[in-house]
């Protein structure tokens, strides 16, 4: 079935339709923007990764030669830790703090800036001054690859973290939303075929009453045309004969039946008048009555 699978909760219509296609449209750009931030990340990453190897040879050298180098001044010098202590005010080397911007990314990069001049020049005056000169030499580029090494590594390790987010939204793109906006589209485009088949269904059987209705009503209208074109012949038969006979014996019962109608209302009419003469002569007797009883009701007081 199209459009199974995990889908957005969303009605059937077409703005939901239009609003799914934006966002599935504006979810492809963003996997391919995260994709392309993702590969460059990963180019820069895997050049860190190479430098990183590189630098720790590099100290890995330097740090041997700086050890030789001082065990050759404490050989020729002894022990010059306090003299070196005792002389130092102000830091000869200094570290600067940068930002780089890869991708959106901001990497720091970290710079050895080195003071000129020393605090303790006169150390090994007496003896072993060129081995003194040559660990400081040695020191100083130690601290510089030291920098450097410090550098790569804090990058290394923020990229690291930056790729492994990044990896996880492209997945999530890819594998959850994309699928999740392409099962609501179909579903939302079935539902609306479905929707649309129905409708179209009804328009036709609509369409069709209309035209059998329409078919009908011009048949009637034909026919009752074609019947009044054609003059109609007087036919005289024993049945036309038999239905003259019939209509004649029914005008004279009507006839008869007005007349006995018209008695019986003239002896209604005459019934009423009566009716109304009594009614009309009925309040005198009444009076005579009530004249008769006052006058006795007065005989029977006195």
């Amino acid at each position: 079935m199209s459009g199974s699978g995990p889908r957005e909760n969303v009605f059937a219509t077409r703005m939901a339709l239009t609003n799914m296609k934006l966002r599935l449209k504006s979810a492809e750009t963003g996997h391919s923007l995260l994709a392309k931030k993702r590969d460059a990340l990963t180019t820069r990453f895997r050049a860190i990764l190479k430098k990183v190897d590189e630098a720790k040879r590099k100290m890995g050298r330097v740090m041997q030669l700086a050890s030789f180098s001082m065990a050759e001044v404490t050989y020729a010098t002894g022990d010059i830790a306090y003299l070196v202590q005792e002389q130092a005010k102000l830091a000869t080397f200094r570290v600067k703090a940068t930002q780089e911007n890869v991708s959106g990314v901001l990497l720091p990069a970290f710079e050895a800036d080195r003071v000129p001049g020393s605090d303790f020049n006169l150390t090994g005056l007496g003896r072993g001054g060129q081995q003194v000169l040559r660990a400081k030499e040695v020191y100083a580029k130690a601290l510089e690859t030291l920098v450097e090494l410090a550098s790569l590594q804090t990058a290394f390790m923020i990229l690291d973290e930056v790729i492994r987010a990044t990896n996880r939204r492209v997945n999530a793109i890819e594998h959850v939303i994309i699928p999740r906006l392409d099962n609501t589209i179909k579903y939302i485009l079935t539902r609306l075929t479905d929707t649309d088949g129905s409708l179209v269904n009804r328009l036709k059987k609509v369409q069709g009453k209309k035209k059998r209705v329409a078919a009908i009503t011009a048949a009637e209208k034909q026919a009752a045309t074609d019947a009044k074109k054609k003059p109609v012949k007087p036919i005289k038969t024993a049945e036309t004969q038999s239905l003259n006979t019939v209509a004649e014996t029914v005008a004279e019962i009507v006839a008869v039946e007005g007349s006995l109608i018209e008695e019986v209302v003239e002896e209604v009419t005459a019934e009423e008048g009566a009716v109304e003469e009594i009614a009309v002569a009925e309040p005198e007797v009444e009076e005579v009555t009530v004249d008769m009883l006052s006058t006795k009701d007065e005989d029977v007081i006195f």
